[in-house]
């Protein structure tokens, strides 16, 4: 069953997205966080994924506020990320009503100590953020709100997770983030093919109902939801519609 999840990125307090990562490339979205974790939930959802952009660039949790009081008002399962750079950030998130702590910069820096976490934790309380770019014949893996290049690659840690026993990943092309122009299905059946076991959240550049279906009929674990359901293109209540219309016929 795939699960369509709405995604609300934090800047400043403020609901934002970027273009491809770019933090020069900014919208600001005229809404409350709290508000809008609400109105999704309203509208039937059950998971949101939030990330601290500030802390993802940073290394510190600078919207931490923002995020405990929307995991507090909002009647909806929080994962997030952005800023955790040790266990006492993976504590501080759990400590703040979030359901599953997003690693990024981390699990690409240090996957010992991850692979650790999610040992002490479990497998249900962290999702891999992995988010890549194609470049020179390899999914590269940028850290630090993607603005610093590592040498590690997509295919260097994703048999290294698995063999972890990791379970939950999110995959962003960056290249498709923001930019409304459909999701990179080939990226998602390659992880399938190289790590089937994880539970793969799919993330950049979905613009429409068809895109939601296309990746339900993918298989993947779950659609993140960002700028189109922000600039009104679909509701929340019809993109869970169309999901569960394609798992049916799955």
């Amino acid at each position: 069953m795939t699960l369509p999840i709405p995604a609300i990125d934090l800047r400043d307090g403020k609901v934002v997205r970027l273009f491809k990562g770019d933090y020069d490339q900014q919208t600001t979205f005229a809404v409350d966080p709290v508000d809008l974790a609400r109105r999704y939930a309203s509208d039937g959802a059950t998971w949101l994924h939030v990330v601290d952009l500030d802390g993802a660039r940073s290394g510190r949790f600078e919207n931490l506020p923002t995020l405990t009081a929307i995991a507090a008002s909002a009647a909806l399962n929080v994962q997030a990320g952005g800023g955790v750079r040790d266990e006492q950030g993976v504590r501080r998130l759990l400590d703040a009503g979030v359901s599953r702590v997003v690693l990024g910069s981390v699990a690409i820096r240090d996957p010992e100590a991850v692979a650790a976490w999610i040992g002490r934790y479990g497998a249900e309380r962290i999702v891999l953020a992995l988010d890549t770019r194609f470049r020179d014949g390899q999914w590269r893996l940028p850290s630090a709100g993607w603005t610093a290049e590592e040498d590690r690659t997509l295919g260097d840690l994703l048999p290294f997770y698995e063999a972890a026993g990791a379970r939950h990943l999110l995959c962003t092309d960056i290249d498709r983030d923001g930019t409304m122009t459909g999701p990179n299905t080939a990226l998602y059946r390659h992880i399938a093919r190289v790590a089937p076991s994880f539970d793969v959240q799919a993330s950049g550049g979905v613009r429409s109902l068809d895109d939601v279906t296309a990746l339900t009929l993918q298989g993947v674990a779950g659609v993140i939801l960002g700028r189109a359901l922000l600039q009104g293109e679909f509701t929340m209540a019809e993109a869970l519609a169309a999901s569960a219309k394609a798992d049916s016929t799955c």
